[in-house]
């Protein structure tokens, strides 16, 4: 695939989600286009969510804490196709069942996207990406907004974890 992220083909969305074209994901930042993205929280059979530390050379939100597994569906692409990629690049787990949850549209001063939102069930071991994650952990999902008063939780997932049944 691509060396460089910023060199990948992304779709390029509209409000309600309808396929526009596709862009490098430089120029998807650089003009902060709607684009889509797979969000997969990934839990164990305790009911603990498995977070990610991103590394600091990230495009967007270096050094913040990630909820979710994922990424940028790429251009052809399907959003189940770009959760069970991304896992795979991200933890190294494969043949997960992948439980849809919700569509969700988010918005801030540096990112416009469309996630669709997967669930799954994995006690590892996990083979982490060093490129995307410094380290990662399992937490009880009560405890994610006092983290975010130590350290940055993503905004995304911020608002996700508040649509998530506790």
């Amino acid at each position: 695939m691509f060396t460089n992220p910023a060199d990948e083909i992304v779709t390029i969305v509209d409000r309600d989600n309808t396929p526009l074209g596709a862009v490098t994901r430089r120029i998807m930042r650089q003009q902060r286009l709607i684009h889509r993205a797979s969000y997969i929280l990934v839990f164990n059979t305790a009911g603990e969510l498995f977070i990610q530390k991103r590394s600091m050379n990230k495009d967007i939100y270096p050094g913040y804490w990630d909820l979710a597994a994922g990424g940028v569906v790429l251009d052809g692409e399907s959003y189940e196709e770009s959760a069970r990629r991304e896992l795979h690049e991200e933890l190294g787990i494969t043949g997960l069942k992948l439980r849809p949850l919700f569509d969700q549209y988010y918005e801030d001063d540096r990112n416009r996207v469309w996630g669709r939102i997967f669930a799954c069930t994995s006690n590892g071991p996990f083979t982490l990406q060093a490129s995307e994650i410094e380290h990662g952990r399992f937490i009880p999902l009560g405890q994610i907004e006092q983290l975010h008063q130590i350290e940055p939780v993503t905004p995304d997932g911020l608002v996700l974890l508040q649509r998530l049944p506790r």
